[in-house]
């Protein structure tokens, strides 16, 4: 396991190609969910300087906060309800370039202004989401959907 990240400067997609082997590192050997949680969450935030970056995990038919970095946070969200419980209910990734203009957006900070929320899935089900808000409108696009996509799916959740 390493225990250690290096940033790198260049494009988006060069950045997230760095970043990949890094992270696939700090989750190589270690079985504990919620440690490789924080660990994602803490390589993102440090690369790319987002708001905010975590996950929620589903517990009893609702998102319940998991490790994050960033400002205090929701702690549990319906199904269907914002950003987050949209993606779980639509199993698919959501890239919101204004949340003001999201219907039923939960604001759980004032400062974001766009977000990417990514389903986690095993075996069929939704079992988590990976959610990242940035302060500036129209932050991601389909690069950030491809390699997030890849992050999350490096996790072990069994």
């Amino acid at each position: 396991m390493a225990e250690d990240l290096t940033i790198v400067t260049g494009t988006r997609q060069q950045q997230y190609e760095a970043l990949i082997p890094q992270i696939a590192a700090l989750l190589e050997g270690e079985s504990d969910l919620v440690a490789n949680l924080a660990n994602v969450a803490a390589a993102l935030k440090e690369q790319f300087g987002w708001l905010w970056v975590g996950f929620y995990l589903v517990k009893n038919h609702e998102l319940v906060l998991a490790p994050f970095q960033g400002p205090v946070a929701c702690t549990r969200i319906r199904k269907g309800k914002g950003v987050c419980g949209s993606s779980w209910e639509q199993r698919k990734t959501l890239s919101v370039p204004d949340v003001e203009k999201f219907p039923g957006h939960i604001a759980c900070s004032s400062a974001s202004r766009s977000e990417i929320v990514v389903p986690i899935i095993r075996d069929g089900e939704v079992v988590g989401v990976l959610d990242v808000d940035s302060k500036e409108l129209e932050e991601f696009d389909t690069i950030d959907q491809v390699y997030l996509e890849k992050i999350v799916s490096l996790i072990n959740f069994s």
